[in-house]
């Protein structure tokens, strides 16, 4: 008897949220061609397929190839109560450490973007006490001992009152490296405040929002002409010497051929150490956002870059591996004028041939640790340019030089998940986390949709609901 077959592969099962009621759901992830899809049906709003990438090969090789031990926090914050994603955070069934610890100083800005996740604006007028910031900044020390990078943002973090204050007690703590989230409008517009930040080198960095180098285009991301503006801003750190990269949101349609165009702009700057590449989400202001219209896979912005960038290929972009479903990345090095790709040759297809042997990466243990440090947002930058330069050192044919964070420039694709494509999988392996003054670190996708703002009471019917559910069975 011949039986029917689904026009699909079934490739594994997870959990998700119902994008209309946030309750959690069953999940399956199925494979059909080469377009990779999660299925999820809630009782009371019926079922969903979301694409998650269009790309199988590269979706296969994040979860069966580029994958490291789960690394833990020092402490954990939060019990386990109601089930991810209601015990933020982090609770013990959290799978990974802050990478990078995101502390909110402001809900004030000076734009009102409309992709702005947090909702910022000039209508907004509160800021984080002093007292409040440090809280948050010893809740990240407390959970990570020595954090290795600690992103001040908001709203307009330099619109904060006690900016410098802020940055006095970051720098008092141990934390190997500091970013500061910016639009660049107060860079752009004041040199003096330019000359103040470049008095806290070595060991900071400006994070710059950078979506476009034309008006049009930032009109519809940003509701502003800022193409001057990014040129004014980037003037000055250049002169001053600040390490900076560009941080372009991409949402399908609009910008995601410019990509190539910005990558180029970046490499013209001595002081550009890289690009990170956000596929727009669904969360917190997104004026007009049409998930079929505006959503970027991973696996689709990785295609652009190699398409569009003139230097990268597809075997230079790899995933992440502390969270290779939403991240991914490409390393360059920036040696005598020219710009030299190296991921693809650390590929685990690859073999790398010397005069001496032959090295397929993932059986030698120096070559693997070496790119696996290289490749986790588990380092400083400047630690991670001392990895690459131990990386180097593997390699029997190359001769290392010595290198700097000034000789390294990355491309990093960083995917926010939203409550359509939400992987529970994924979100307990999240290493990018919201400090809160209370002590608890909240990843990022979590934060956005169930504990940012109004989010907050909704999450607490749901507890309130489990609750009642776990004191029913127990009878």
């Amino acid at each position: 008897m011949s039986r029917k077959n689904r026009p699909w592969l079934f490739y594994d099962t997870t959990a998700s949220v119902c994008t209309t009621c946030l309750r959690q759901v069953e999940a399956k992830i199925v494979i059909k061609g080469d377009e990779v899809f999660i299925d999820k049906w809630c009782p009371a709003h019926g079922s969903e397929r979301v694409l998650i990438a269009d790309d199988a090969e590269y979706y296969r090789l994040c979860r069966e190839v580029y994958v490291k031990h789960p690394e833990m926090p020092e402490r954990f914050n939060t019990a386990m109560q109601h089930g991810c994603p209601y015990d933020c955070g982090l609770c013990p069934d959290h799978m990974q450490h802050s990478c990078l610890s995101v502390v909110e100083i402001t809900e004030h800005c000076n734009l009102r973007c409309p992709v702005c996740y947090a909702e910022s604006g000039p209508e907004r007028q509160s800021h984080r006490s002093l007292a409040d910031v440090e809280a948050m900044l010893d809740a990240v020390v407390a959970n990570e001992g020595e954090p290795d990078v600690v992103q001040l943002s908001g709203g307009e973090p330099t619109l904060h009152p006690d900016f410098f204050a802020i940055l006095d007690a970051a720098k008092a703590r141990p934390i190997r490296h500091l970013m500061i989230n910016t639009n660049g409008l107060r860079i752009a517009r004041e040199p003096a405040f330019v000359e103040q930040l470049a008095r806290y080198q070595p060991g900071i960095e400006i994070y710059l929002q950078f979506d476009s180098l034309h008006d049009a285009v930032l009109q519809q991301l940003r509701g502003a002409d800022l193409a001057q503006i990014h040129a004014r801003a980037l003037a000055h750190l250049e002169q001053a010497g600040i390490s900076t990269t560009l941080v372009m949101t991409v949402k399908r349609g609009v910008n995601d051929g410019e990509i190539g165009e910005v990558i180029r702009h970046a490499l013209s700057y001595r002081c550009v150490r890289g690009v990170t590449l956000q596929p727009v989400s669904d969360a917190g202001r997104n004026s007009g956002f049409d998930p079929a219209r505006h959503r970027l896979t991973v696996s689709e912005v990785r295609r652009r870059v190699a398409e569009q960038s003139g230097l990268f290929s597809l075997d230079d972009i790899v995933p992440v591996p502390c969270n290779p479903d939403t991240l991914a990345m490409g390393y360059a090095l920036k040696l005598a004028g020219e710009t030299l790709p190296l991921t693809r040759h650390l590929t685990p297809a690859n073999l790398l041939a010397g005069p001496r042997n032959t090295i397929v990466f993932e059986r030698d243990p120096a070559m693997k640790d070496a790119v696996f440090k290289l490749f986790s947002t588990n380092h400083s930058p400047q630690s991670q340019a001392n990895c690459l330069s131990a990386l180097l050192c593997c390699l029997p044919t190359v001769l290392a030089p010595a290198l700097s964070y000034e000789n390294v420039f990355r491309v990093l694709i960083v995917q926010f998940m939203d409550a359509r494509n939400l992987d529970l999988r994924a979100l307990k392996k999240s290493c990018i986390h919201f400090a809160q003054p209370d002590g608890r670190l909240i990843p990022f996708e979590a934060y956005n949709l169930f504990y940012r703002g109004d989010r907050a009471e909704q999450t607490a019917h749901i507890q309130a609901e489990i609750r009642q559910v776990t004191e029913w069975r127990r009878g």
